[in-house]
């Protein structure tokens, strides 16, 4: 049983998307998925994405996704939403995906906008909703023309906002103008992709995030939504000044390899990376304590 939403917050306020935890041979850690999933939403996270990029999705096997979103969904289903990606640039492909992850017990689907093949908008149009013809999960849109290759025009947002289950947008365009328009114009639930952009993506009717940097400040995240939320802009913005540095020291090199050294300074669960994605060097993680520190996470 999902947790409980509303057409609003269909997958709550704050979601990180989870590392894939691998062991020190290179396999799926289930255990260790489960263990990081139960911290996650016991430091304040209502939902996790998983097999997502930043769990080096497009390195692990059909299977293996399957099996992660069964562990995380007996792990913490009952009080948070388990969003699995399931979007290739292979439409049939995705389709299969998402089928699986609902037979795997995930309460929705994340489908990014095709990589590499830069279809047009009405190739986006209609890969998007044959994904989400494919099953009865709803479904949250992944706008990220940086790795994607092509964006989601206003007009195909909206659009695609119109399918019954299509009901909301992990938007990653670093647009607020894009973002302000298509917002107005829909009833889709924005939520942040880019943590650096969190509060200004609220300020402009986002209503969570799904973050990386959750896997480390979790709870502060929340602790700003609820402040804005509130009315007190002021305390919301001191806390996403506060958390500057931690957004820069996540992203100093690609996000996956300082979050995967964060969690293993705080003993949790993360394991080594799989190729073309490395580990952090010495000098890497020397720096990220620095960057840590200096955003108030205690290692």
């Amino acid at each position: 049983m999902a947790p409980t939403s509303t057409p609003q917050t269909p997958f709550g306020r704050v979601l990180t998307a989870m590392v894939t935890p691998f062991t020190a041979d290179g396999g799926l850690d289930l255990d260790g998925a489960q263990r990081l999933a139960a911290h996650l939403v016991d430091s304040g996270n209502d939902g996790l994405v998983v097999n997502g990029t930043t769990g080096e999705s497009p390195t692990t096997s059909d299977a293996e996704k399957a099996d992660l979103v069964r562990a995380v969904v007996e792990a913490v289903g009952d009080r948070a939403h388990v969003v699995a990606g399931v979007g290739t640039n292979d439409t049939h492909h995705s389709a299969d995906l998402a089928r699986q992850a609902e037979a795997a017990g995930a309460h929705g689907l994340l489908v990014v906008t095709p990589y590499y093949s830069k279809p047009p908008q009405e190739g986006l149009y209609r890969h998007t909703t044959h994904i989400a013809d494919a099953t009865e999960l709803p479904v949250m849109l992944y706008d990220i023309p940086g790795r994607s290759g092509v964006a989601l025009s206003h007009e195909t947002l909206v659009r695609l906002g119109e399918h019954p289950r299509i009901v909301a947008n992990k938007d990653a365009k670093g647009d607020l103008g894009a973002a302000a328009w298509a917002i107005a114009r829909s009833d889709l639930a924005w939520y942040s992709g880019d943590d650096i952009l969190n509060l200004p993506l609220l300020s402009v009717g986002a209503v969570g995030v799904v973050s990386v940097v959750g896997h480390v400040v979790a709870g502060e995240l929340r602790s700003m939504i609820e402040a804005y939320l509130a009315g007190d802009v002021s305390k919301a913005t001191a806390i996403h000044q506060s958390l500057l540095p931690v957004f820069t020291g996540i992203f100093r090199t690609q996000g996956v390899i300082l979050t995967k050294a964060a969690l293993e300074l705080q003993g949790l669960p993360a394991g080594p990376l799989r190729l073309p994605l490395v580990g952090a060097t010495a000098e890497e993680i020397v720096q990220l304590k620095k960057d840590l520190a200096a955003g108030g996470v205690n290692l």
